[in-house]
């Protein structure tokens, strides 16, 4: 695993009450076929994607997107898995603004987050 630091210019913040949360640390999957490379020769999975994986029940699975019934989490931050796997946070319980998201949420996918609140 490479590591690099980053300068964003500014950081999209997703929570809707910043002092009311949990978040969980997780390993996104540098494999995932659903992150593409951006303008700049970047794989960025951006805060707010709907991720799941199996986190939740193994502290060896990877964090992969999952806008599903398979849901376990929302990414907090982005995270760069250019140079491979990357560790990232998931908010696993607090309430969200929907508008922040890069994606809606799928109906099932906010019925299997039952600990998130998902505000217009």
């Amino acid at each position: 695993m490479k590591f690099t630091e980053t300068s964003y210019s500014n950081r999209i913040n997703i929570l809707a009450f910043t002092d009311h949360y949990v978040a969980v640390p997780v390993m996104v999957d540098s494999t995932d076929a659903a992150i593409v490379v951006n303008v700049d020769g970047k794989k960025i999975l951006p805060a707010g994607t709907i991720i799941g994986g199996g986190f939740l029940s193994s502290l060896t699975a990877k964090a992969t997107t999952q806008n599903d019934a398979d849901a376990e989490g929302v990414l907090l931050y982005d995270v760069d898995v250019t140079y491979g796997d990357a560790p990232g946070a998931a908010v696993i319980h607090g309430f969200i603004s929907k508008a922040k998201l890069p994606a809606a949420p799928d109906v099932a996918a906010v019925t299997a987050l039952r600990g998130i609140k998902f505000l217009v």
